[in-house]
């Protein structure tokens, strides 16, 4: 997801979970592919450490894109303490988040 206009959707009218590293948010679209966005701001680092976050997050949503139901929209917006733990917390904080965000919008 790359286009503005996707992600003001996603994260005015999209259902929202969040925990202490992440908050996500999940939209049904009527397009007939899944697509994530990231956001991480300079709040949590400096370009480097904004990557490294960007990379982890891609990683993580590249084995979760394909199990979610067809044409799901999912924006991350990664918050400052998500450059301060290893990868596995970043990814168990992401699929609980998503989990109860694809729960709430009632598309799992």
């Amino acid at each position: 997801m790359t286009a503005a206009a996707d992600f003001s959707a996603v994260l005015r009218r999209g259902t929202r979970s969040g925990r202490a590293t992440v908050v996500v948010y999940v939209k049904q679209t009527g397009d007939a592919d899944s697509m994530a966005g990231f956001a991480v701001s300079k709040a949590v680092g400096g370009a480097v450490i904004r990557n490294r976050v960007k990379r982890r997050l891609r990683a993580i949503m590249a084995s979760a894109l394909p199990e979610l139901p067809t044409g799901t929209a999912v924006v991350i917006r990664a918050l400052p303490r998500s450059a301060d733990v290893d990868f596995e917390h970043l990814r168990s904080d992401v699929m609980d988040a998503l989990s109860t965000a694809l729960r709430k919008a009632a598309l799992a």
